[in-house]
């Protein structure tokens, strides 16, 4: 996934990084890199985080206008302070790369990985990348359509959280003794 993703960077970033003064050209794919770990790694710390539902519904397509998405507004910030940190540049030029790409990728992203007629990236396989595939056995594609249509509180409590996965996959582990499973997967998609 990291690789289809860089590759994504790469062709959005004409104006933002190849074309922009503030990043010397010799460090081009320098910083098309951190953008993209900026990208994986922020969905990762969401996931680990507990931001299971909104990360699905972000790459599902369901998470609304990305300008309103907080979890793009989160990835956006790990973006402009790892571009600082990175190559030195001040809040407004490292936000000015960021503006300029981080929409256009995520769009992309987001619409390639909901296209049936393009394999290049898919659900399920950018859940397994960013779980270290601890989200193997998992439907991602099933839990999607109930979170998208509120199945997902299973407890009534108005929220998704760990408890809601564990009563979902109960069946599933429940089958399997000595613990482990499905349980072990949910509890580790959200970072417990």
């Amino acid at each position: 996934m990291l690789e289809q993703l860089f590759n994504l960077v790469k062709e959005q970033a004409g104006s933002a990084i190849i074309n922009n003064p503030d990043i010397p050209n010799e460090r081009n794919d320098e910083a098309v890199g951190e953008v993209t770990n900026s990208i994986a790694g922020g969905l990762q710390n969401a996931l680990a985080g507990g931001q299971f539902k909104d990360v699905l519904k972000l790459l599902g397509g369901a998470g609304g206008d990305l300008q309103n998405n907080s979890l793009a507004s989160q990835l956006s910030g790990n973006a402009v302070s790892n571009l600082m940190n990175k190559f030195g540049l001040n809040e407004g030029q490292a936000g000015g790369i960021v503006s300029n790409l981080l929409p256009g990728v995520l769009q992309n992203f987001i619409s390639k990985t909901n296209n049936p007629n393009d394999n290049s990236f898919d659900l399920q396989g950018i859940f397994s990348s960013l779980t270290g595939g601890s989200s193997k056995g998992l439907d991602i594609q099933g839990l999607l359509g109930k979170v998208t249509q509120g199945g997902l509180d299973r407890d009534g409590d108005g929220d998704t959280d760990l408890n809601d996965v564990i009563n979902m996959v109960k069946g599933g582990a429940s089958q399997q003794s000595g613990g482990g499973g499905l349980m072990d997967i949910a509890k580790g998609l959200f970072g417990r």
